[in-house]
C-alpha cells in the first residue's frame, strides 16, 4: 500500500520542519480545521511531535514571529543537519532549515585558518559548519536567547576552540573591531542591507563576502552594478527560495576588489 504524503492530506498551506516541530500558517477560513490539520501532519510524519500555527510575519532584525501551539507542547527542539546538531527555541530564535544547502556550500569553500565574520549568526547554523572545517569564526548576535542557544550548540558540535561569540549590534562592529577578515557570511534580515557597508570596511583586499538579501528579479542587474561601484566583484549568485509573491532570497558571492 502506498504510504501517505502531504499531498494526500488536503493541506494547501506551506509549512516547514525544524527538528520535531512543523510550522504552518493556517488561512483564516480554515481556523476551525486547525486541530485536524495538525493531526494529519503528525500522522503523516512520525518524527513530528509539535505543530505550530504561525500567527504573524517575521519582525525586525530578530526575525521572530508569533506562534500558537495546535498540537504537542513546547517550542524547543533539536534539529539535525548534515551531521550537525542544533538546539533552539523556535519562538525565540530565527532558524531557516531551507538554507541547509547554502550552509554546506559555504563550508566546502572555506579553508582552515581563515578568519571569518558572521553577523546575525543566530543559533549558529552558518558558524558551526565553517568552524568544523578549521576556520576561526567571530559570530555576532544581539538576541540574548540566540546567544544562549548558540553557546550550547558550539559545545554540542565540539567547536568551542574555533568560535568566538559576541553579543553585539552588528551595525556597530566597525567602531570596535580592528582585525580584518578573510571571509564574511551575512544572512541579512529583511531591510538590513546596509550591513554590507559595515562589513566592507572589515574585509581584507581579496576577501570573500557571501551576502544574502531579498530582491525581485528586475532588481538584480542594478544591484550587481551597485556592488561593482562599491568595490566588489560578483563571483557567483543564485536564488535561495521564494519569500513572497515576486520576492526571492538571493545569495551573492562577492570578492572585495578595491580599497577605498
Amino acid at each position: 500500500m502506498r504510504s501517505k504524503s502531504f499531498y494526500d492530506l488536503n493541506i494547501s498551506e506551506p509549512f516547514q520542519i525544524i527538528g520535531d516541530i512543523a510550522i504552518i500558517s493556517i488561512q483564516p477560513d480554515r481556523e476551525d480545521e486547525k486541530k485536524e490539520i495538525a493531526q494529519k501532519i503528525i500522522s503523516c510524519q512520525k518524527k513530528i511531535k509539535t505543530v505550530l500555527n504561525k500567527t504573524s510575519k517575521l519582525k525586525g532584525e530578530t526575525r521572530l514571529a508569533n506562534y500558537e501551539i495546535i498540537a504537542g507542547s513546547g517550542t524547543v527542539t533539536t534539529h539535525k543537519e548534515f551531521g550537525f546538531v542544533y538546539r533552539l527555541d523556535v519562538s525565540k530564535v530565527f532558524f531557516n532549515p531551507r538554507l541547509s544547502y547554502e550552509r554546506m556550500r559555504l563550508a566546502s569553500l572555506v579553508q582552515a585558518g581563515e578568519m571569518v565574520l558572521i553577523p546575525f549568526c543566530g543559533a549558529g547554523p552558518f558558524a558551526i559548519p565553517l568552524a568544523s572545517k578549521g576556520a576561526k569564526v567571530l559570530a555576532v548576535e544581539k538576541n540574548t536567547e540566540a546567544c544562549r542557544w548558540m553557546s550550547e550548540n558550539v559545545r554540542l558540535n565540539d567547536v568551542d576552540d574555533k568560535i568566538l561569540m559576541v553579543r553585539a549590534d552588528a551595525f556597530r562592529l566597525h567602531y570596535v573591531l580592528k582585525s580584518l577578515f578573510d571571509r564574511a557570511v551575512i544572512p541579512t534580515p529583511y531591510g538590513c542591507d546596509g550591513i554590507l557597508d559595515v562589513v566592507y570596511s572589515l574585509m581584507k583586499l581579496g576577501a570573500s563576502v557571501h551576502f544574502y538579501t531579498f530582491k525581485k528579479d528586475y532588481q538584480i542587474e542594478g544591484l550587481i552594478n551597485e556592488f561593482e561601484r562599491s568595490g566588489f566583484r560578483v563571483n557567483f549568485y543564485r536564488k535561495c527560495g521564494n519569500i513572497a509573491p515576486g520576492v526571492c532570497r538571493w545569495v551573492f558571492d562577492l570578492i572585495k576588489s578595491e580599497d577605498f
